[in-house]
Parts: structure tokens; C-alpha cells; sequence
């Protein structure tokens, strides 16, 4: 951080501490709920999320060829290949907007085109079987088989765009990382590479998997039994380390992983603070900004309705799942079918602590385009959706 930087942080820090009202109830409270709200996303998504993920990009980083990465999502790879592999990724990752952020840093450092990348980091959160079955389940099957064509779509959408309007930046990156020494896997085949990548991935899905809302059926046995299956993954992960790598190579994993975490936890709790103080954790009303504003400015199918949906859902934070419990008290207060469509499009992919993230990873310019892209496309699907 240079020195106006520096400046302009002890700045607001300063003001902030010196004019803001603390004696004031309602300040008093929405900093209390800002906090309550981090340690809820510390207690449930850091262990059994963030962990994982951070684990898997430093994996990435280590032991995926760059050829490999250039193979799937490469700029000079066939476009079918890569949006069609980018576009459906989420559909195996139970993960929120925060949790997908390491993967994205992780193929994108590695070589990844921005198309293909910012088509992988949309759908990660956004395609999400387990959250599909359940808008359609408790929201409707209309609204559920809505969101799912609508995620594939923007991710395909997103990417295509980023890659044409960022082409020639983009262009020089790939030859500044294809310049750079290229560090491949020695002495492990193929297969042990994706037996060791699907044990991981297995984890951080089996790991983060949630409550299901009823207490029968299909998802709640699995929850059920969750951690004897992550425990016989960890027991397979340590014999698989313990056989098939070096200690040099485990050691510099670690060494990225740290990295990774060092990079995005930092912005990411900031932006949860953020979150929390302004909007209050999900199904309650103590942030600064009250949830009856939101739903009386959201009614109807209005251009307004449709692009205020997906602004705050953009800037709001979702946990995994949590965005339907909300959707559904919202349109219980008279929220639009159009709205709500709008908000599932762009609230599980975006967050205020996921764009801060992005914006270290990809810079301020292609970071607002990225999610400029996201609400407007929301907003336009929202009111095609409202009107059909």
C-alpha cells in the first residue's frame, strides 16, 4: 500500500471514529450485528469452505501444468471447449461468492483467459444443483428452471464479453506468464493427479454441506453422515500425500495456499463487516438499511424494481442457500416474480466482500465491468421474466 493510500485509510478512519454518532441506538446495533455477522461466516464458512478452497488454488498453483490450464481455458483454446467447461463448473461446488474467489485467483494466476475465468468465477456460485432444486422446490418450479438457464447463459454471456471488451490486456498477461518458468508434477500420472484434485474437491463439497431445510430425504442423509465421508476423504488425502509427493512439493503447496489466504481473507472480513453494519445478516432487519425499504422498492416489474433487485443483491453477502429463505419472505412482503428472478441472478454470484476480492485480483476497471455485466444482464432478465 503506497503512502496516499495509507493516508486516505487513517483519513476515513479518523473521520469515522470522530463524527459517526456512536450513542445512537441504531448505530450501536447495526455495529453489533456487523459483528455477529462475521463471526457467523467465520464459524460456518471459513473452516469447512474458505480452508478447503484455499487449498485447492494453492494446488492449482502448484501442481496443474500451465498447459493444462491453457488446455481447458487458455486464450488460443476453442471457445466451446473452454466457456462450455467454465459455464458448468458451479454445478459440482456448493460454494457462495467468497468461497469460488481462491479457485478464480487459483486458474487465473496460472494462465486461464479472462473470459474463461470470469465465466468459471460467475458460475461457481451461480450454478449450484443443490440451490436449483430449491428455488424450484420452495419458490416454484418456474422461477428454479429460470434461474438455472439464466445462470448458464450469463456465465457464457459474461465471459464472451470480458474477453472481447479486455483482448488485448488480456493478451499480454498470457505472454507474461507464458514467459515464466513452468512448474509440472514429476513422477505422477494422469490419474493420480485427478484421484488427488477429486479427493480435494470432495472435501470442500462434503465439508461445506449445509442443513438441508427438511429433516428427510435424499440431502438430509447425506448431511447426516457428512463427516464420516470427509474423514474417509482426509484419511485417503494423507495417504495419497504421504505416497505420491515430495516433502519439497508439499512444502511449497502450503506456501501458496498461505498466500492465497493472505491475499483475500483480509478484504474478504472487511467486506463482511461492511456488509453486516449496512444490510443486516440474512432474515433479519438491524442493518442500517431497512429490509421494508427493500421490499417497497422492489414490487412489481418495473425497470427501477428490477435494476434495485440487482443492485442490492450484487451487494449483498449470501451464504450458501441462504438467498432463498430471504427471496421467499420478500415476495410474501409483494416483491416482483421479475425482481426475484433478478436478485437469484446476480446476489449468490456477487457480494460487497467478492467484488473487493476481484478487484485485487483483476483491477478496478475490469472488476466494475464484471459487475456492471452482472446487473444489467440480471436486470434485463428480471423484467423478461416478469412480463412472460
Amino acid at each position: 500500500m503506497n503512502k496516499s493510500k495509507k493516508f486516505l485509510l487513517y483519513a476515513a478512519v479518523f473521520l469515522a471514529t470522530y463524527y459517526v454518532p456512536f450513542n445512537n441506538s441504531k448505530i450501536q446495533q447495526a455495529i453489533l450485528e456487523a459483528f455477529h455477522m462475521l463471526q457467523e461466516y467465520a464459524r460456518e464458512h471459513v473452516l469447512f469452505c474458505l480452508i478447503p478452497a484455499f487449498f485447492i488454488a494453492g494446488a492449482i498453483s502448484n501442481f496443474v501444468s500451465q498447459q493444462a490450464v491453457i488446455k481447458y481455458f487458455g486464450g488460443q483454446t476453442k471457445k466451446w471447449i473452454s466457456y462450455s467447461v467454465a459455464s458448468v463448473s458451479g454445478s459440482i461446488l456448493a460454494v457462495c461468492s467468497c468461497t469460488v474467489l481462491p479457485l478464480f485467483a487459483g486458474i487465473y494466476k496460472r494462465g486461464a483467459g479472462i473470459g474463461p475465468a470470469t465465466a468459471f468465477l460467475y458460475s461457481g456460485p451461480a450454478i449450484n444443483v443443490l440451490a436449483i432444486i430449491l428455488t424450484a422446490r420452495v419458490l416454484g418450479w418456474q422461477l428454479g428452471l429460470a434461474r438455472a438457464i439464466g445462470a448458464v447463459v450469463f456465465a457464457l454471456v459474461i465471459g464472451l464479453f470480458m474477453a472481447a471488451i479486455f483482448h488485448k490486456d488480456d493478451q499480454k498477461r498470457l505472454e507474461q506468464i507464458g514467459g515464466g518458468q513452468i512448474h509440472d508434477d514429476e513422477g505422477r500420472s494422469n490419474l493420480q493427479n485427478l484421484i488427488y484434485f477429486t479427493t480435494l474437491v470432495l472435501i470442500l463439497i462434503f465439508a461445506a454441506w449445509g442443513r438441508p431445510e427438511h429433516a428427510t430425504g435424499f440431502w438430509n442423509a447425506v448431511y447426516e453422515i457428512k463427516w464420516y465421508i470427509t474423514t474417509a476423504l482426509l484419511i485417503i488425502l494423507a495417504v495419497i500425500l504421504n505416497r505420491w509427493f515430495k516433502r519439497e512439493e508439499l512444502t511449497a503447496w502450503v506456501d501458496s495456499t498461505w498466500g492465497f489466504a493472505e491475499q483475500i481473507l483480509p478484504l474478504l472480513f472487511a467486506g463482511v463487516l461492511i456488509a453486516g453494519l449496512l444490510m443486516g445478516r440474512p432474515g433479519t432487519n438491524t442493518g442500517l438499511i431497512p429490509a421494508e425499504w427493500v421490499s417497497r422498492t422492489v414490487g412489481g416489474n418495473s425497470l427501477l424494481a428490477n435494476l434495485t433487485a440487482s443492485a442490492i443483491g450484487a451487494f449483498m453477502y449470501f451464504a450458501t442457500l441462504t438467498e432463498i429463505p430471504i427471496l421467499q419472505g420478500l415476495l410474501g412482503l409483494g416483491m416482483g416474480k421479475g425482481p426475484a428472478l433478478a436478485l437469484l441472478l446476480a446476489g449468490p454470484a456477487l457480494s460487497l466482500p467478492n467484488m473487493l476480492v476481484i478487484r485485487s485480483v483483476l483491477g478496478t476497471k475490469k472488476t466494475l465491468v464484471f459487475v456492471s455485466l452482472v446487473i444489467i444482464m440480471a436486470t434485463i432478465t428480471g423484467m423478461i421474466y416478469g412480463n412472460l
